[in-house]
């Protein structure tokens, strides 16, 4: 994990040289409708202040939770007890991300969405709100926390959510195997190389020309970087766009050439 100093200046970096993020020179069809009508969406969507509202409560939950911790672990708490209001303010999907997220499912309209690291739901809760129509399979490692995830969703009212628990290593070809396709995935669990790498190739076989994958914090280490690189240079994957926290990754036979965009978010 980078240091706040060396993830500022990568920061930099990326914003210095990435695309305006307003579509000004895109030269791909495909990634300017992107830009322009999922990206910069700035409606305030049906679903938007009831979650938003709900991860707010959270926020002030001083419940005590026992965590069970299959990934890289948390960028705050080192311990093995939390409370929900600390994994709130810590392991939640900024508002911003999330957001973006449902508007690309209720732009594109998957049908089979996955989600690798459900933690309180907040991230799930915007992937069903998307599509209704769409089943939603999320998976957590620690069930104190799925626990949680699984109130959010009856308060919410969310009835196509599966929630699988247990480690994603023992779980994930079990949850995606019935399905034809996965259509969406978004990847927040362990964030390192090699497991981040074994996700990425578990899902692949299960792709197909519309499906799109989406890689949380791609800057966060020196080992989430080389992953991230190595995800792009897969003969697959024709099309990637770098939000740099996170990594969407796209599988269209359309394009006419492999392109990687950086753009401001």
């Amino acid at each position: 994990m980078y240091s706040k100093t060396a993830l500022a200046l990568k920061y930099f970096k990326y914003f210095a040289y990435s695309s305006n993020g307003k579509g000004h020179g895109i030269h791909s069809p495909f990634v300017f409708d992107f830009i322009t009508k999922v990206l910069n969406d700035k409606r305030d969507f049906y679903c938007y202040q009831a979650i938003e509202s709900l991860r707010d409560k959270l926020q002030y939950d001083n419940e005590l939770l026992t965590i069970e911790d299959f990934g890289a672990g948390s960028r705050v708490e080192k311990t093995k007890q939390r409370t929900v209001a600390a994994i709130a303010k810590s392991s939640l999907k900024p508002k911003k991300y999330s957001q973006l997220l449902f508007r690309m499912v209720n732009y594109y309209q998957p049908q089979n969405i996955i989600e690798l690291g459900t933690s309180l739901g907040i991230t799930t809760a915007y992937l069903a709100s998307g599509n209704a129509a769409a089943k939603v399979i999320t998976m957590e490692g620690a069930t104190t926390v799925a626990n949680i995830a699984r109130q959010n969703f009856e308060r919410l009212k969310l009835e196509n959510i599966e929630l699988v628990e247990g480690n994603f290593d023992e779980t994930l070809i079990t949850a995606i195997d019935p399905s034809p396709a996965i259509n969406f995935a978004f990847i927040d669990g362990n964030h390192r190389k090699e497991p981040t790498l074994n996700y990425f190739h578990r899902l692949l076989c299960k792709t197909n020309n519309d499906s799109i994958l989406i890689f949380d914090d791609v800057h966060w280490s020196e080992e989430m970087e080389a992953a991230w690189d190595e995800i792009k240079a897969h003969p697959s994957v024709t099309l990637t766009i770098d939000l740099f926290f996170i990594g969407i990754v796209f599988f269209r036979k359309e394009q006419l050439e492999i392109q990687h965009f950086s753009i401001r978010f």
